[in-house]
């Protein structure tokens, strides 16, 4: 199969709709921060996705079985992880969490991320 240039997807100017969500009150910790999802792509396999994630402040308990990789558009997010150990990240960061990470996700400031998940079947 080979694909023509309009199968590339411009984040930029994508018309994805925002999907808006509440987090199950049985991960929250503070606050009920809505969140929302434009997932920009989600491959055939339905394994690869990708997008721009959003979320109001507020914290919750994250365990990833899935890997992401993750780049701060806006504000500000703390992780940590079950032993108590955490770290800031902030607009320009760039990091993978890998899957089997658990603990806790703080949104400080609202933050606007880029997302790339891969969920291995």
């Amino acid at each position: 199969m080979t694909l023509s240039i309009n199968a590339i997807i411009r984040f930029a100017t994508a018309q994805t709709p925002v999907e808006t969500y509440q987090l199950p009150t049985e991960k929250l910790l503070a606050g009920n921060p809505t969140q929302g999802l434009e997932n920009h792509y989600s491959s055939p396999c339905d394994q690869f996705h990708s997008g721009i994630w959003q979320s109001e402040s507020g914290a919750w308990k994250i365990n990833y079985t899935e890997y992401e990789y993750c780049e701060i558009l806006e504000g500000i997010s703390v992780i940590t992880d079950l032993q108590g150990q955490s770290q800031t990240f902030t607009v320009g960061d760039r990091f993978i969490i890998p899957a089997g990470f658990q603990g806790t996700w703080e949104v400080v400031e609202p933050c606007r991320k880029v997302y790339v998940i891969f969920e291995q079947k």
